[in-house]
């Protein structure tokens, strides 16, 4: 209690003492005199006690006994920040009360933890002329979340995302609006070349056609692009995707997917049916025929199709390879994440086979493992081990052969085997 007097009586709001409390608890375990000499060592490096409260509200680490060199650095940005980049009299500017310096701080905390908790946030943010500066000030601090998680998507480094915003301001106002962009004019006007270009839209047809904006970083998961994407724009070159827009400003739909969304609008189930249409579009599938034909197929809510979708990229396959499977199989996502999960540990820890076999044949996960691919898999091993046959059979043709081929297959090889199969494996 004598704590979070000497807290409050600095200018701390006793609303905020919460969050105080549960980031740095020990805070409140220290003597009153030791923590009013903490908050005036504070003080020393130029600041007044508004800005202190901010600090340490959205920095709660300053009070770790243990990171004194990382809090000598971080004040040290600090005045460089509010001093030299002006950032404090932006915030004069706008009313200069607790609460504002609590959010300006909390929106500098955003860049700090992007660099890593490095030095130097203060030329991070205030360098470039101060083109960051604006980007703190004028944004948001759940503006500036949505952006720095849209970059992240990238999978770039998030020194990297950093960097981008803060040079970047138009980016900030693309990304915020709902835009639409043409898959195949945004390649080429990114430098890729017509024969490139031409692969992609043969080998990707699902990503196809316009595409909002706010979908482009797992458009480019979807084409394995994101990297290069990212690349592309990053240390200046961030123009890049603000020409193509600005030059591009109205986008066409295909008129076959407009006259698919108008018959969306008049089913039974319009609202069921767009968030499952929104679900393909998020994970990257453009507005094209293709992701129509898929759609077609999608059995479940948006959120089970999620899960399942995010089940197999946690069990290791690659974005761009999951899409690429829904469009050869798109019933793989009609299957419960742990049904999915029991049938890829048995496809590489039983039999042996690599994710690569997977994606070349998605239509596995929608067989029965107790009742037709374990039965199938260790009638296959008994064959094998009694010297019956050396061929070794490809997944799809153990598992996907009818009933009828496969007795056939078994007796060919031997005329004993069909009735082992019925006694030993047949489930």
């Amino acid at each position: 209690m004598d704590a979070a007097c000497v807290l409050s009586e600095f200018g701390f709001p006793w609303d905020k003492l919460g969050v105080l409390y549960v980031e740095s608890g020990w805070v409140f375990k220290w003597a009153a005199s030791e923590l009013k000499d903490r908050l005036c060592e504070f003080k020393r490096y130029g600041f007044c006690n508004v800005q202190v409260v901010g600090i340490c509200l959205a920095f709660p680490f300053v009070f770790d006994g243990q990171k004194g060199a990382e809090v000598e650095a971080l004040f040290c940005d600090l005045r460089l920040l509010f001093g030299k980049f002006g950032l404090a009299g932006c915030v004069e500017e706008k009313g200069n009360g607790v609460d504002d310096w609590i959010g300006l701080c909390r929106k500098i905390r955003l860049f700090y933890d992007l660099n890593g908790g490095k030095k130097n946030i203060g030329e991070l943010i205030g360098g470039n002329n101060g083109v960051g500066v604006g980007v703190v000030v004028e944004h948001g601090e759940e503006e500036l979340v949505q952006v720095i998680e849209y970059f992240c998507r990238f999978g770039a480094k998030k020194e990297d995302v950093a960097r981008l915003i803060v040079n970047g301001p138009e980016l900030l106002e693309l990304v915020l609006k709902m835009r639409m962009v043409n898959v195949l004019k945004l390649l080429k006007h990114f430098g890729m070349s017509s024969n490139e270009v031409d692969i992609f839209r043969k080998d990707y047809a699902h990503v196809l056609g316009t595409v909002k904006l706010c979908n482009l970083p797992n458009v480019m998961r979807a084409l394995g692009l994101h990297e290069w994407f990212f690349e592309k724009i990053k240390d200046g070159n961030h123009s890049l995707l603000v020409s193509f827009v600005a030059k591009n400003p109205k986008v066409v739909r295909d008129k076959g997917y407009r006259s698919f969304l108008k018959g969306i609008e008049v089913s039974r189930t319009p609202t069921h049916s767009m968030s499952k249409l929104n679900f393909l579009h998020g994970i990257g599938f453009g507005e094209n025929a293709l992701t129509m034909y898929i759609f077609s197929y999608m059995h479940g809510t948006s959120d089970e199709l999620q899960k399942r979708f995010d089940c197999l990229l946690h069990l290791g396959i690659e974005f761009s390879k999951v899409c690429k499977m829904i469009t050869v199989h798109p019933k793989i996502l009609s299957q419960n994440p742990e049904s999915l999960e029991q049938k890829i540990n048995f496809l590489c820890q039983e039999m042996g086979q690599s994710l690569e076999n997977l994606v070349t044949f998605p239509s596995f996960l929608c067989f029965d493992l107790e009742n037709r691919i374990k039965p199938r898999y260790r009638f296959h091993l008994w064959i094998i081990e009694k010297g019956l046959s050396s061929k070794i059979y490809s997944i799809a043709s153990m598992v996907a052969t009818s009933n009828k081929n496969f007795v056939s297959r078994a007796f060919k090889i031997h005329p004993a085997a069909p009735k082992h199969w019925f006694e030993q494996f047949y489930p």
